[in-house]
């Protein structure tokens, strides 16, 4: 049956196929006429709607309240804005200088600054203070605060200038201090000192990390890629930073080691570094005098710079620009503070079963013979007096007398483990401890991911 229907349509689709080769005119014509009256139907249908032109038209008028521009006008007009800027005094500062780095441009209130000599003893007095402006948009001086620590008594001065209706006034105040506790890490490139001004922890705080791994960690010899986060104190004015404090806990990553330090009182001692276990990471020796220092010359013979003959060389160079501070080892007594032949400017200080330590070519001495003395309390200056071809610290160590090499200094313990009596306190610590590195430890890794 299938076969017979496709029999039947090939058959129509021949006939149909031959008609129209047969008759084309005549097909395509009646198509054309098709087309005709399907348009004409369509247009009469179309034809069959109203004219727009004879539709009626009628004009509405409504009253409209308008907007209250002009007031939103008058008060943005009238609306102002105060800036605050801060910024820290310099050596070279005068008033056009500092107000130039405030955004200040205010004639009067240069004027009365020169004019006045608590201003210019509050402004130019001492470089770093910190200095707070208040300004209007037209720059104009509204209030300017300068901020620093007199003395050592816990409190910070206050000197701020106020404009006026009769011009500027002067007042002056005393107010306490707010400590707080800071977190911060970085990442060793170059050196410690480089990692810690890329992460702002002042050159206080970064001092104290050195001296408290000091003697785990070659400091000079960090690696690229070594971590560290420190918690520490700050002391501020108006929400500002004046001063660091002391590490409260640090924690080191070097060389694949992990290196953990806080700082925990004994009641009735004076207080110091532990590892995590309770051991005490106190040496009786500093491993240097001079903060941030680079060894010249070791404890071996060489070739002396100025005789230039081969001679053993008795203690360890420091090179340092001139006038950084030099720091005491150790617990001691000052034996000598004065001038000796090569040595030029020369310290010598006693400490315990019969070691000295000795500290040559000083620019400066802050100590008197006979005066006692501890550990990291600052003696006096990096100089170049006496026998030296350029700016650098000289530092011997002595036992019974006899000339012994500095590096091993350090290697000598100088603390004792937490007492039983304090164990639960201080492991209450440690656990707060472990808590904040590693909060502080999360932002480097973080950004190293």
């Amino acid at each position: 049956m299938i076969k017979g229907i496709l029999a039947a349509e090939e058959l129509l689709a021949s006939r149909v196929a031959h008609t129209f080769r047969k008759y084309p005119k005549q097909i395509t014509a009646a198509i054309a006429a098709m087309l005709l009256c399907a348009g004409g139907g369509a247009f009469a249908v179309a034809s069959l709607g109203t004219d727009p032109g004879d539709l009626p038209v009628r004009q509405v008028l409504e009253a409209v309240a308008p907007l209250p521009v002009e007031a939103q006008t008058d008060a943005l007009d009238a609306f102002g804005f105060t800036l605050f800027r801060s910024d820290l005094t310099r050596s070279s500062d005068t008033a056009e200088a500092l107000f130039k780095r405030l955004g200040l441009s205010d004639s009067r209130a240069a004027t009365f600054i020169r004019a006045n000599a608590d201003a210019r003893a509050a402004l130019f007095g001492r470089p770093g203070r910190t200095v707070t402006a208040e300004a209007g948009q037209d720059n104009q001086l509204q209030k300017l605060s300068a901020r620093w620590i007199p003395d050592a008594d816990g409190g910070f001065k206050r000197v701020v200038i106020t404009r006026t209706a009769n011009g500027f006034a002067l007042k002056t105040e005393v107010d306490p201090l707010t400590a707080s506790t800071r977190l911060a890490s970085g990442v060793v490139r170059t050196s410690l000192l480089a990692a810690t001004g890329e992460a702002r922890i002042p050159d206080g705080v970064a001092s104290q990390l050195a001296d408290i791994f000091g003697t785990d960690i070659d400091i000079r010899q960090l690696r690229n890629g070594d971590r560290f986060a420190v918690v520490y104190e700050s002391f501020e004015a108006d929400g500002q930073s004046l001063r660091s404090g002391r590490v409260l806990s640090a924690e080191f990553e070097s060389g694949g080691r992990l290196y953990q330090a806080l700082w925990f009182q004994q009641p009735g001692t004076k207080g110091g570094y532990y590892r995590p276990n309770g051991d005490s990471l106190r040496k009786a020796y500093l491993s240097s005098p001079v903060e941030y220092s680079r060894i010249t010359s070791g404890f071996a013979a060489r070739v002396h710079p100025i005789f230039n003959d081969w001679r053993q060389h008795h203690g360890i160079d420091f090179s340092a620009p001139i006038g950084t501070g030099v720091r005491a080892v150790g617990d001691g007594v000052v034996e000598f503070a004065g001038v000796q032949s090569g040595y030029g400017n020369l310290v010598i200080l006693n400490h315990r079963n019969n070691q000295s330590t000795v500290y040559a070519h000083l620019s400066r001495i802050d100590v008197k013979v006979g005066q006692p003395v501890t550990q990291s309390q600052f003696i006096g200056a990096v100089g170049m007096t006496g026998w030296s071809t350029g700016p650098h610290l000289h530092f011997e160590y002595r036992v019974n007398g006899d000339y012994a090499d500095p590096a091993t200094l350090a290697d000598q313990g100088g603390g004792t483990p937490i007492a039983a009596s304090s164990r639960q306190a201080f492991e209450r610590v440690a656990k707060a401890t472990r808590t904040e590195l590693a909060a502080a430890m999360s932002v480097v890794q973080a950004s190293a991911d």
